[in-house]
């Protein structure tokens, strides 16, 4: 790489895009740098208005990758986000620009910027695994992991039914702990982390204002034709905030505002997640919000 990635980090609805496109403008404009999204949500086609997706005509004249890149009815996978997301990468740098990597799915961030290998998976060992779940209920399962690779089970959520499938199937895969296969933090490709430090109240303030743009914006008429894409076969997609909720107020099971509450509620809830994944990460810089933020950022590129 020619020059350290920028990558704007962080929990949900801080400003990360806005942050990356200003400091694009002082960096040199659209020829200067070209931005890959790290929101696992914003690669779906037609999944906008719920994800805050910026539009073509918001995105000052940077060229975006790794957007509308998968159906809904398409697993995510990041194992396949880290080859096209580093391929983008290399391109962008053989190109002479900057790579502006944004987005706040934190095991993305660290598949494109750190030593991180993925491996391998069995169907057959995979739907054993999940035809016990389902059977005994994710707490036998999870009380397995917690005796086979303690490290991975005090960091994998009880619930956590999917999470707690892999990792015992890579056990059974690779015969070592999960839990090795987790990162150290060591970069693959060199890069500047950057964060925005909304205070916790403020930031509940603007989740709950970008909900309400949401719901008036075309949350209900994008799910609407989601479900006739086929969302609900999604198993990836239809799980993200916002959407199971507008499902629900479609369904007559939620009215709008209550809808309102839930997503809120949700995406508080997702950005204390966030929040929490990327302040382990001694690297990231943690940069209150001020009119001279992308300046500061600006700063420790150079």
């Amino acid at each position: 790489m020619h020059s350290p990635v920028l990558a704007v980090v962080g929990p949900t609805a801080t400003g990360k895009s806005d942050l990356a496109l200003d400091v694009v403008d002082l960096l040199g404009g659209p020829g200067s740098a070209e931005a890959v999204n790290a929101d696992a949500m914003q690669l779906y086609r037609g999944m906008d208005v719920g994800t805050a997706k910026l539009a073509v005509a918001e995105r000052r004249g940077v060229v975006h990758h790794q957007l509308d890149v998968l159906d809904v009815t398409e697993e995510a996978s990041v194992a396949a986000y880290q080859r096209e997301a580093r391929a983008d990468l290399a391109a962008v740098d053989g190109r002479g620009r900057r790579g502006v990597l944004v987005g706040g799915s934190g095991l993305y961030v660290r598949a494109v910027l750190d030593e991180l290998e993925f491996p391998g998976t069995d169907p057959e060992v995979r739907g054993r695994l999940e035809a016990r779940a389902e059977e005994e209920g994710p707490g036998m399962l999870y009380r397995e992991l917690a005796e086979r690779d303690p490290t991975a089970a005090e960091r994998i959520p009880p619930g956590n039914t999917r999470r707690i499938v892999r990792a015992l199937e890579v056990i059974e895969l690779t015969g070592r702990p999960y839990s090795a296969t987790l990162p150290e933090h060591r970069y693959h490709l060199p890069a500047v982390q950057v964060a925005i430090d909304v205070p916790r109240e403020e930031l509940n303030v603007r989740i709950a204002a970008r909900t309400r743009r949401m719901l008036d914006g075309g949350l209900l008429e994008e799910t609407r034709e989601l479900l006739a894409a086929g969302l609900a076969e999604g198993r990836t997609a239809s799980r993200a905030v916002g959407y199971a909720q507008a499902v629900a107020v479609l369904e007559g099971r939620l009215s709008v505002e209550e809808a309102h509450e839930a997503i809120s509620i949700a995406t508080r809830q997702l950005a204390r997640r966030q929040e929490k994944w990327f302040r382990r990460d001694p690297r990231v810089h943690w940069l209150p919000p001020s009119p001279d933020l992308p300046d500061r950022v600006a700063a420790l590129l150079a």
